[in-house]
């Protein structure tokens, strides 16, 4: 716990922190390639230069900095030993094509506001605190994602050099434009020995902090996913001439199919959530039965075992509507994600800071993916939400108050300086 002395420093420090971190939002989101919007993509004239502001700013709060390999900007403050394992603190600076400010960057920057506390208090933890500005979280431009954390956890598959843009250009032709080289990429990979934690802070982009009233969250789990190519298989007829009771419409059979995957998630709980997001008629002409409809399946959610469980009882309701009707059904995995547990630890930690603050520590799984995912497989790794504005995110309207980033810094800050005065965490 940090004590009441330095709990009101970090305080009266916290509101002109939060001012530097939304002004510093406001200069990232003004280097962009798309002019009136923000759009910042891995290995760009824009990278180069975010990370060159990046440095400066890590630079002048005491930190050692470097670029490594994959383009990851990195800083390092030294504590007491240099050789006990370091605490990291990160998130990523590329952003989706038209995107809003805070989606990443809030989370490097909030945590610059930490070392920016410690050096101009001049404190020393334990152990050095280092930053890292992820390079492509995204995966914008060469349709991967993490590539910036997988670079620090070793575990760049070796056809990924080979991936090309839109415009044609490898992975490996980008690297070497901006002057890194494809070669290099194993020097990004850190030691396991080389820290204790990560810890990362991020807008919620959902909307449960905003319906809970309270600014921060703690974050229990990154979900699991798995996505299906689904298809109900009828059969076609002339709409004027078939009756009602002696269609094979595909179409009815997938409508509804997808309410039950609605009722269905929705009871089961568990913060599990399902999605219909796209779906093919076919023939697809006003005057034809539909004999055909392809639709996807989403499902997410925090832990493995309910998500196999809810995705067995999806696909069995599939399966007996079609067989009701007279049709067939199939579905088809094509992607698969395991879900990540945040360190019981860290979440203590966390929860311990921001009870100190708000008096509550609301606990809550991310729908969405991030570089922790990456991290874990390493690290213990631990997440702080902060609340966003109607849970609007991938958007220019991605919204936070100055109010919320201060709460988010003290936090944050608290959280570090636990460090100091507790064991850290072990693997």
């Amino acid at each position: 716990m940090v004590d009441a002395t330095t709990l009101a420093a970090v305080g009266q420090q916290a509101g002109l922190a939060a001012q530097r971190v939304m002004e510093r939002c406001d200069a990232l989101a003004a280097i962009s390639e798309t002019p009136g919007q923000l759009t910042r993509v891995y290995l760009s004239a824009e990278h180069v230069q975010a990370n060159r502001l990046v440095g400066e700013w890590m630079a002048a709060v005491g930190m050692r900095v470097w670029q490594d390999s994959v383009g990851n900007i990195c800083g390092r403050y030294e504590g007491l030993d240099p050789s006990a394992p370091a605490l990291l603190l990160g998130s990523h600076l590329d952003s989706v094509r038209n995107a809003g400010r805070y989606d990443g960057p809030l989370g490097v920057l909030t945590a610059l506001e930490v070392v920016s506390y410690l050096h101009h208090n001049a404190v020393r933890l334990p152990m050095a605190v280092e930053i890292v500005g992820f390079c492509d979280e995204e995966g914008t431009r060469f349709g991967i994602t993490l590539l910036g954390s997988r670079g620090l956890t070793g575990t760049w598959p070796a056809d990924w050099l080979e991936r090309q843009d839109a415009q044609g250009i490898t992975l490996a032709q980008a690297m070497r434009h901006v002057g890194l080289e494809p070669r290099d990429i194993g020097a990004s990979q850190r030691a396991l020995s080389d820290f204790c934690a990560y810890l990362e802070l991020h807008i919620e982009q959902g909307p449960c902090l905003q319906t809970a009233d309270v600014p921060l969250g703690v974050v229990t789990a990154i979900n699991g996913a798995r996505r299906l190519n689904c298809e109900f298989i009828g059969h076609a007829g002339h709409a004027g001439t078939v009756p009602m009771g002696q269609r094979q419409d595909a179409l009815t059979a997938a409508a509804e199919w997808t309410l039950a995957i609605e009722r269905i998630t929705a009871a089961t709980g568990h913060n599990l959530v399902a999605t219909v997001g796209s779906l093919e008629c076919l023939p697809g002409a006003v005057n034809v039965i539909p004999g055909q409809v392809k639709l996807s399946l989403d499902v997410r959610g925090p832990r493995d075992d309910d998500l196999a469980a809810l995705l067995e009882q999806l696909l069995a309701q599939g399966h007996k509507i079609a067989a009701r009707r007279g049709l067939s059904f199939a579905a088809e995995q094509f992607y698969c994600i395991q879900a990540t547990q945040c360190d019981a630890g860290l979440q203590q930690r966390l929860s311990q800071s921001v009870t100190q603050l708000h008096g509550l520590a609301m606990s809550l799984p991310s729908g969405a993916g991030h570089d922790a995912m990456a991290m874990a497989t390493c690290w213990p790794v631990g997440m702080l939400f902060v609340r966003c504005k109607d849970g609007i995110s991938h958007h220019p309207d991605e919204s936070v108050t100055p109010t919320d980033v201060a709460f988010a810094v003290q936090a944050y800050i608290n959280t570090v300086l636990s460090f100091g005065t507790e064991p850290v965490c072990e693997r």
